[in-house]
């Protein structure tokens, strides 16, 4: 004869064994999440959980953190619409100036960046994380100055009709916009 106590005890044992499981499931997630947060920060050099967050909420891994401060750059390549040859090339070569390796992760998101456009929420976005990155202390291989010497790069790579108008006014007024976005504020 069974015992429906018994019976009843071992279910119970299973449910709470399940859902100890599942727990401690979560809290390895948890502390992965917060230690690849760690590392993502660490590799800007900053310790704000917060600006780690935006990195991470934007896509950044620890191996692709280094593109942010080329979006701004590739914001001015897409300026009219499309990249150029000259500014693909331009840009690709920044990114290898920063380290960016062919075929790497950050090479495959920058690749993917210069075939289809990013959304210009990203372009906002990376704009505010570098400036605030800039503010907190944060570290990255380029000044503010060398960014937007590169977007000015990028923006007369294609030239004009006949080397007239070399920049352009939408690239003009890009090169306003991303200069005013990444700069810090003086306080």
């Amino acid at each position: 004869m069974d015992d429906p106590s018994g019976r009843k005890r071992a279910i119970e044992d299973a449910y709470f064994q399940k859902r100890d499981r599942e727990l401690i499931e979560q809290m390895r997630q948890r502390a992965k999440a917060q230690q690849e947060l760690r590392e993502l920060g660490e590799q800007v050099g900053i310790t704000d959980p917060e600006l780690s967050r935006g990195l991470a909420e934007m896509g950044f891994t620890p191996e692709t953190v280094r593109l942010l401060p080329l979006i701004p750059v590739l914001e001015m390549a897409w300026a009219e619409g499309g990249v150029t040859a000259a500014e693909r090339k331009m840009v690709i070569e920044a990114a290898r100036g920063r380290g960016i390796e062919a075929g790497g992760p950050a090479d495959r998101q920058l690749t993917e960046w210069l075939d289809q456009r990013p959304e210009d929420s990203v372009f906002r976005r990376a704009g505010s994380l570098i400036r605030a990155l800039v503010e907190s202390g944060g570290r990255f291989d380029m000044t503010t100055d060398d960014i937007i010497k590169n977007c000015e790069a990028i923006a007369e790579a294609s030239g004009g009709l006949f080397g007239i108008r070399r920049v352009s006014s939408d690239e003009r007024e890009t090169l306003s916009r991303i200069a005013n976005e990444i700069k810090s504020r003086q306080k």
